[in-house]
């Protein structure tokens, strides 16, 4: 991985300084998890599920990055997800998982491939789609997006309809993946096998990043990993498999002395006993950070876990430093806030909630290098 000093060099040159914060994206790891993903599912085609800025990470640098390793077909959730996507890959298959809406004209003119999830998509594809490829996606027991079994016995009653489409994909989503354990799962791939029965052979979909790993029964002919790829675990327990791909530094803005026991951050939450050390960061919620972290999180740097004492704030997070060297955490330093010596999966788990929330919500305004 490029060294983070000298990637975010460029920046600290000019007269902003030092970002406060900064996100290493490591491009490399991405790759290596794509390859990764398709040396398991083949010969399963592994598409790359891209929505929301690539969960976070940058649309651009992380699809051309996976295209050029091989990736060839994309998922997005939008229709404006899928324009940009089409600007920068003109020849990759892009599927809009919420369908065309009423930009049927526009997903056809961009080559972008609908997925209908209700009868009412599929007449209007049917009607106005002029040919154009698109997906079906059925509903086995997430309760969710996609045709229930009532929709597809209509469907299958009107072959006009399904003869007015041009099926590139049939799929569906898995519930409970993540727990390899869960009878669900079995419960979903049996009544989508029987669903598929009632429709065109086409190719299917099945499996994301959980189902990917479950084995191929679980997978279809094109799996549709998102986490896995950038560097989260894709099951709720146990080993993750896959490389890391983010890291969120913070900057060291003071180290402050505690000579008299005091309290620290808002609603005084936390009482420091001197003596000790307290080094506030410049990074907060509003950085994505969770304020959740608050008194349960960690940072890390000089080879140890450093709490994360008192309350996150907007733009600052305050952690104890009072066992680490006098010398070995300065001023201008930078902290692993996620990522590097905090696993993404651990603090999410601490901040009660998932790796995927916080990935997306890390904010536009931090400073992003991709290596």
């Amino acid at each position: 991985m490029t060294d983070p000093a000298a990637a975010f060099g460029e920046f600290d040159a000019d007269s902003t300084g030092a970002p406060a914060a900064r996100l290493t994206i490591e491009l490399g790891a991405l790759a290596a998890n794509y390859r990764t993903l398709v040396g398991v599912a083949a010969p399963s085609e592994v598409a790359a599920v891209v929505k929301a800025d690539a969960y976070g990470l940058g649309l651009g640098p992380v699809a051309e990055r996976l295209a050029a390793v091989g990736c060839r077909s994309f998922f997005v959730t939008t229709v404006d997800e899928g324009l940009r996507l089409r600007r920068l890959l003109p020849e990759c298959r892009i599927f809009v998982l919420h369908g065309a809406g009423l930009a049927i004209g526009t997903c056809r003119e961009a080559r972008l491939i609908p997925v209908l999830n209700t009868l009412a998509d599929v007449r209007d594809w049917a009607a106005h789609g002029a040919g154009g490829s698109a997906a079906i996606q059925v509903d086995t027991g997430i309760t969710r997006a996609g045709l229930d079994v009532r929709d597809v016995a209509q469907l299958a009653a009107e072959p006009s309809l399904l003869a007015a489409l041009t099926l590139e994909l049939l799929l569906t989503h898995l519930a409970c993946a993540d727990d390899p354990s869960h009878p669900l799962n079995a419960e979903q791939v049996a009544r989508f096998a029987g669903l598929r029965r009632r429709l065109p052979a086409v190719p299917t979909s099945i499996g994301n990043s959980a189902g990917t790993l479950l084995g191929p029964e679980f997978r279809g002919d094109v799996v549709r990993p998102g986490i896995a790829l950038y560097g989260g675990r894709p099951f709720l327990t146990g080993h993750n498999p896959m490389r890391p791909v983010v890291r969120l530094e913070a900057r060291v803005l003071q180290v402050r002395e505690i000579a008299e026991d005091a309290w620290v951050g808002y609603g005084a939450t936390w009482h420091a006993r001197a003596p000790a050390r307290i080094a506030t960061l410049g990074a907060g919620y509003a950085d994505g950070y969770p304020r959740a972290l608050g008194g349960r999180g960690f940072a890390f740097a000089a080879g140890r876990r450093l709490p994360v004492v008192g309350r996150v704030s907007m733009d600052l997070t305050t952690i104890d430093v009072t066992e680490l060297a006098h010398d070995a955490l300065r001023p201008g330093d930078y902290v692993d806030l996620l990522g590097g010596g905090v696993p993404l999966d651990e603090a999410a788990s601490l901040a009660g909630t998932i790796s995927y929330e916080l990935l997306t919500g890390l904010a536009p305004r931090l400073v992003r290098c991709w290596c």
